[in-house]
């Protein structure tokens, strides 16, 4: 129990220095980040294991294999960082230090921001050119509101599987968990798609991280769910909303944040996109709500985002103190 309530105390101080810092680029324009290695490594694979040539049966168990090696290398890693670390004075500093590495509060912000800042700045142009930088969807078939609403079901999405799930699995597993759970959904952004070449060898990245991300996408949903009072909004109505739209969402994760901030905003958010070289035509998170998104719903959205985030936060903070209480 003291263990796990000190590693919920390392948590609050890496929710605390991400919130601070971020992903300073100087560092990482001297090293690469973790994430860039990741996917290195998973770039190897898919060269070299993804055979176009083999069944898709055999592609779906190379992928499952490489997948099933990238997690328990990564728990490896994890385990022994971890252990290295609490064996040296202050070593536990530097498990905090690299549980901010893997949290993105502060690098989604400013990505959110960029596409605000890019409308009001560069116009039309200036935010399509910022939204690339986030979404895969086409920019140059977003008008204002398409981009205005993009970048605020990234900010709805990423905030779950960027902050709320590496903070649920460092709670729960520690650095082995985290850093599993990066390498997971660095696996699934790269070939976790239902393209020809990667459906059969990244259809176990795509539905491991799919499980991995069901707790923290439902957890984030509901803590920007508890921010409706904050925003002239209703928590009861934003939690019908939540329950009700978010099983229509393609994904079964990606809903519960986007329809929780679709409600809180009064927007209605997802339905038909176009991305290059094909469309969606998906329902309306909060259907009824506005369409007519704008710049100035990205700053309500990014305010959103950071009272979800301190509300969070609190909670890890609550379990710390519980836990070390009843010990």
């Amino acid at each position: 129990m003291l263990l796990f309530a000190d590693t919920a105390f390392l948590l609050l101080l890496a929710l605390v220095l991400d919130a601070l810092v971020g992903d300073p680029r100087w560092l990482w324009n001297t090293v690469p980040h973790p994430v860039v290695l990741f996917g290195k490594v998973i770039e190897i694979a898919d060269q070299d294991f993804n055979d176009p040539a083999a069944s898709p049966r055999a592609r779906k168990i190379y992928g499952a294999v490489f997948l099933a090696s990238l997690v328990a290398c990564s728990l490896l890693i994890g385990a022994l960082l971890e252990a290295i670390l609490r064996a040296v004075p202050f070593g536990e500093i530097g498990i905090a230090v690299i549980a901010a590495i893997f949290i993105a509060q502060k690098s989604l912000y400013e990505h959110v921001a960029a596409v605000r800042d890019g409308l009001l700045e560069g116009g039309l142009a200036g935010g399509r050119r910022a939204v690339a930088m986030i979404v895969g969807r086409d920019p140059q078939q977003l008008d204002e509101a398409g981009v205005s609403r993009a970048a605020i079901e990234s900010c709805a999405e990423n905030a779950a599987d960027g902050v709320t799930a590496p903070t649920f699995w460092f709670l729960l597993l520690g650095l082995p968990g985290l850093i599993a759970y990066k390498a997971v959904n660095t696996a699934d952004s790269m070939i976790g798609h239902r393209t020809e070449r990667h459906e059969a060898f990244g259809w176990a990245s795509a539905r491991f991280d799919d499980l991995v991300n069901w707790p923290a996408a439902r957890l984030c949903g509901l803590a920007m769910a508890l921010t409706a009072p904050l925003n002239d909004g209703s928590i009861k109505q934003s939690l019908s909303v939540m329950r009700r739209d978010a099983p229509k969402h393609r994904s079964p994760n990606a809903g519960w944040p986007e329809a929780a901030m679709a409600s809180v905003l009064g927007l209605a958010l997802a339905g038909p996109r176009a991305y290059p070289g094909y469309t969606v035509d998906d329902p309306y998170m909060n259907e009824g709500g506005r369409r007519e998104a704008t710049a100035g719903d990205i700053s309500r959205a990014l305010k959103v985002f950071r009272q979800a985030m301190v509300l969070q936060g609190v909670a890890v903070a609550a379990v710390a103190v519980a836990v070390a209480l009843s010990a």
